[in-house]
């Protein structure tokens, strides 16, 4: 009888064993997901980089405010900081007056990384007709400036540590995105996805607003 007890208390120490285990490998699971789409928390801010480190990245300088009408933005009154120099930007602001493509990203995402070199080609060819914008969806401000500098990338960028542009244009939390903004701010479009060519950019500016490079 004894015997039998203790093979039943031994089995049920090992239930419970592996419930813990499966509890603690889900969360993990999940957490790592939250963290990787950019962080939900309102507390956390950017790392401080060193005003030498934005210079070496040699980023184009972000869009400034030109006075121009903004309408109903979902951008509007979201404020961000440069990556070329560290200052604020307001985004609603320096974005109205002609249409605008933001991308979101992160240093960490491999699509990211092959779709950034057809952004840029894409907003060479583009010229002025219209705004491309990185989001650093990520508080490693000094990783995503190296990544950039790695894949020989100058447009112009902020830092989102929260991931507020996602949450403001209601995306899903994966990365990249990217957003089509008309010239008033409003949002043209949401492309969940990476872009697999220049043309594949140039086609969906087209199509949603009507800029064509």
């Amino acid at each position: 009888m004894t015997a039998a007890n203790n093979w039943w208390r031994w089995a049920l120490a090992g239930v419970v064993i592996a419930v813990a285990v499966a509890i603690v490998a889900v969360s993990a699971l999940g957490g790592g997901a939250d963290e990787r789409a950019g962080s939900t928390d309102p507390g956390v801010t950017a790392e401080a980089v060193p005003a030498a480190d934005r210079a070496a990245a040699a980023l184009a300088a972000c869009p400034q405010p030109t006075g121009a009408p903004v309408g109903d933005s979902p951008l509007r009154g979201l404020t961000l900081d440069c990556l070329a120099d560290g200052r604020p930007v307001d985004l609603a602001a320096a974005l109205a007056g002609k249409p605008a493509l933001l991308n979101l990203w992160a240093y960490w995402c491999g699509p990211c990384a092959e779709e950034l070199p057809m952004l840029q080609q894409f907003s060479q060819q583009a010229g002025d007709a219209i705004t491309v914008l990185t989001v650093h969806s990520d508080p490693g401000i000094a990783k995503g400036l190296s990544r950039l500098t790695g894949l020989g990338i100058h447009l112009p960028g902020v830092a989102d540590p929260n991931a507020q542009v996602r949450k403001a244009v209601g995306a899903p939390a994966v990365l990249p995105i990217s957003v089509l903004l008309r010239a008033d701010g409003t949002v043209a479009k949401v492309e969940v996805r990476a872009f697999t060519s220049v043309d594949d950019i140039a086609g969906t500016v087209a199509a949603e607003l009507g800029v064509r490079a």
